[in-house]
């Protein structure tokens, strides 16, 4: 899927972005709100099935960042964190999560840019490298 594919999903109250290229398959969305994620159904985020405070929770559990939200009447306000300080996380048994914009130059000179959360292969096993696509949770792989 092409990494400029951006989807939008809207309640009316509040519009959920999805950038699926990016998405490391983590599982916490549909994990965590079922009635609202659902990975088997034709349209896989229903957002008429949750009160908007509980999907703007849920969509700021998202370990790579491609979940984001804004409120309809807040014009191109999406979630993102203070932008004074970076953190870097180290998940166990998984990717290095950075919280924060970021510019990548890559190794061919390309450069790209990443909002809110970036997810970096850690296992060395990403076919997406240097992102994490989720490689480490199906290979077991750990620390």
């Amino acid at each position: 899927m092409s990494a400029s594919v951006t989807k939008k999903y809207t309640n009316g109250e509040v519009t959920v972005v999805w950038k699926p290229s990016t998405c490391i398959h983590s599982e916490k969305c549909w994990r965590g709100l079922p009635s609202v994620f659902n990975p088997k159904g034709k349209l896989w985020i229903n957002l008429d099935d949750a009160r908007t405070e509980d999907l703007i929770k849920q969509v700021d559990q998202c370990p790579s960042g491609v979940l984001l939200w804004h409120r309809n009447d807040e014009e191109k306000q999406l979630s993102k964190p203070d932008k004074t300080m970076s953190k870097i996380e180290i998940v166990p048994n998984g990717p290095i999560r950075l919280h924060g914009d970021v510019s990548i130059t890559h190794s061919d000179g390309k450069e790209e840019k990443r909002e809110r959360i970036t997810a970096f292969c850690r296992c060395g096993l990403s076919s997406s490298k240097p992102f994490c696509d989720g490689t480490h949770k199906r290979e077991q792989w750990q620390e």
